[in-house]
């Protein structure tokens, strides 16, 4: 046997007569049962049992013994495997000892450090009352109308008209260039660049002739880059009324009154403050935790944890999705990282598995319901087939088990370790950023 820190190798043997005995016994509860023509059940000669079954045991008594003796090799070492170990057999001849290796991994012991003596600081942001109103400002944009303007004037930049329009190109109509009834917010830049600019500064009735160049990287292809006549009938000038923010108001937000709605969505704005705040906090606690621990971890869970980011690298590579810090990073700086990262993120796996372990940390059938209603709520009016699919996967609802878990391992830490408060604006939750460096300071030169 040679051990080399979380990694083992051990050389096993099995006796030729434990494997013969129990390839024996096999075959005689075999031959109790067999169904042999010519024979009654049990009276069957041994040889053709053996004829007839003997490879398909020699497998079976083989498994069997090889997980009973690997078993045995991790009880007597006192070795838990990080991965699934590499067996490999060396001899297996009828008559001799059966002869094979094991190479494994075993989970590293792991003492976790008193939290109670760490201190991390937590953010903390409410909403104003002007962000409340700002809210509330969108809520009622949302539900805004337009309605007929009566007043004889040109149109102008915010107004919405109606119009009739056919495109052409070199005199030839094209698909999707017509529109009838059509409500065009002047202002919004939903058409071609140009064409909302020449239908300002009109009356209704008139018709205007609007020329444009669709852009070169147009989606239809047919069309990009070419120059195209709209003919444009104005038909109806409108303008946009936004509904009065009284108790109406809120009653269709399902509020009883104003100060109702605002304080609903006061709950809602911090409800979302206070997950931004613990997405940092968490960030600041697994900081914590990562300084304080450095144990070992397998290399075999750290290969697997980074093939799967380099594998994200890939595909974002592929997508021209990269940051501008990874497309200045050769490949070898872009591996190190995020082996770094990979190795950081066993660690802090493993960790939160122990802490969880000795603290009888557990997912509760109640916590998966909750993240199934949690989940079902992402898709209003969808909350049944949401149910309905989770029930019929269980392999879609181990996906939530997983960061479930975690959270609940953190929040069961972050119940120990000393938080500071630091209150900041919304704005300044946002932007927050730990590893930001602090800006130098200039002085300032004298006036000559």
């Amino acid at each position: 046997m040679t051990k080399n820190k979380l990694a083992h190798s051990f050389t096993v043997v099995i006796p030729a007569k434990e494997f013969a005995d129990k390839q024996t016994a096999k075959l005689e509860e075999i031959r109790k049962e067999a169904k042999i023509q010519g024979f009654r059940p049990g009276q069957a000669p041994m040889n053709i049992i053996k004829a007839k079954y003997e490879n398909a045991v020699k497998g079976e008594v083989l498994d069997e013994l090889i997980q009973s003796y690997t078993n045995k090799t991790f009880e007597d070492n006192k070795i838990r495997p990080a991965l699934r170990p590499k067996i490999e057999i060396k001899t297996f001849e009828d008559g001799k000892d059966i002869e094979y290796t094991i190479d494994v991994e075993s989970l590293p012991d792991i003492k976790p450090a008193d939290f109670s003596k760490l201190s991390i600081e937590k953010l903390v942001a409410e909403a104003s009352e002007k962000e409340v109103n700002n809210a509330l400002e969108k809520l009622a944009a949302a539900r805004k109308t337009t309605e007929v303007v009566n007043e004889k004037r040109a149109t102008k930049t915010g107004d919405v008209i109606v119009i009739d329009f056919v495109g052409s190109i070199d005199g030839v109509e094209f698909k999707g260039g017509t529109g009838k009834d059509y409500y065009l917010d002047l202002g919004s830049n939903t058409f071609i660049p140009g064409f909302e600019d020449q239908l300002t500064g009109h009356q209704i009735g008139e018709k205007v002739d609007v020329n444009v160049t669709f852009p070169e990287n147009y989606h239809s292809k047919d069309l990009a880059g070419k120059k195209a006549l709209f003919k444009v009938d104005i038909k109806e000038l409108r303008k946009y009324k936004t509904p009065e923010m009284n108790d109406e108001f809120a009653k269709s937000f399902g509020s009883e009154t104003m100060d109702a709605l605002k304080e609903m969505i006061k709950a809602e704005l911090n409800k979302e403050y206070a997950n931004v705040a613990r997405m940092h906090t968490k960030r600041a606690l697994l900081d914590a935790l990562a300084e304080t621990h450095s144990f070992e971890v397998p290399q075999g869970m750290v290969d697997m944890e980074f093939d799967a980011i380099w594998k994200q690298f890939e595909e974002a590579k592929k997508a021209n999705q990269l940051d501008e810090d990874e497309k200045a990073k050769s490949e070898d700086e872009l591996k190190k990282e995020y082996r770094d990262i990979a190795e950081r993120r066993v660690r802090l796996g493993l960790l939160l598995a122990e802490v969880a372990n000795e603290n009888k940390i557990t997912l509760t059938k109640e916590d998966l319901t909750n993240a199934v209603m949690a989940e079902a709520r992402r898709y209003p009016g969808q909350e049944k087939i949401v149910f309905e699919y989770y029930q019929k996967n269980p392999q879609a609802l181990d996906h939530l088990k997983a960061p479930l878990f975690e959270e609940k391992v953190v929040d069961y830490i972050l119940g120990v370790v000393k938080t500071n408060e630091k209150k900041m604006t919304p704005e300044e939750l946002y932007a927050y950023n730990p590893d930001a460096k602090p800006a130098k300071k200039t002085k300032a030169k004298k006036a000559e």
